[in-house]
């Protein structure tokens, strides 16, 4: 393996959305992006989700939903499952907290489009700590990304910059 692991090469990876969906939830999610702003889009959506809960277009698309519903905190419970899900599908133990080069590497050598996907959920769930003020945990998962991403691939480095030159007297603190 390459001493430098370049997130933007996928090679021949299936990523989430090309994962074979079950026509009963992929019925849901189309219903209710044609129903987006009605309360039955969310109720589909949830249905989705309790017929395929491990299904990661079902967690994108409810994700989203919330998202751009700005109701964070539900959207950020579904940033953290989606991380628990790929994950487990890395076989990565503990939280995003221990990924570092090795467990990196072997995530890779599983799936590079799933491990892309972790860590664009870990961005994800930082953009919304950081919506939500919680910029000490913002920068923690950004950190990371930052460590594992040295080509900065995933575009955080512009996020940490903001925070760092934001919140400059506070930023003692956040470390």
């Amino acid at each position: 393996m390459a001493s430098r692991l370049e997130l933007l090469e996928l090679g021949d990876d299936v990523l989430y959305f090309d994962e074979p969906c079950p026509p009963v939830v992929a019925a849901q999610i189309e219903a209710a992006a044609q129903q987006y702003g009605q309360p039955i889009a969310e109720q589909r959506l949830l249905y989705a989700y309790f017929l395929a809960p491990e299904q990661l277009s079902v967690l994108v698309a409810i994700y989203r939903y919330y998202f751009y519903q700005h109701r964070l905190e539900d959207a950020l419970l579904v940033a953290e499952r989606a991380l628990e899900v790929s994950a487990r599908r890395l076989h990565l133990t503990g939280s995003w907290s221990n990924l570092g080069p090795i467990t990196l590497g072997e995530a890779a050598m599983r799936s590079m489009g799933m491990l892309r996907f972790h860590l664009l959920a870990l961005k994800g769930s930082a953009v919304i700590l950081l919506r939500l003020g919680r910029l000490s945990d913002a920068r923690a998962r950004l950190k990371k990304i930052a460590e594992v991403d040295t080509r900065d691939a995933l575009g955080v480095l512009p996020l940490l910059s903001v925070i760092d030159r934001q919140y400059a007297p506070a930023h003692e603190l956040l470390d």
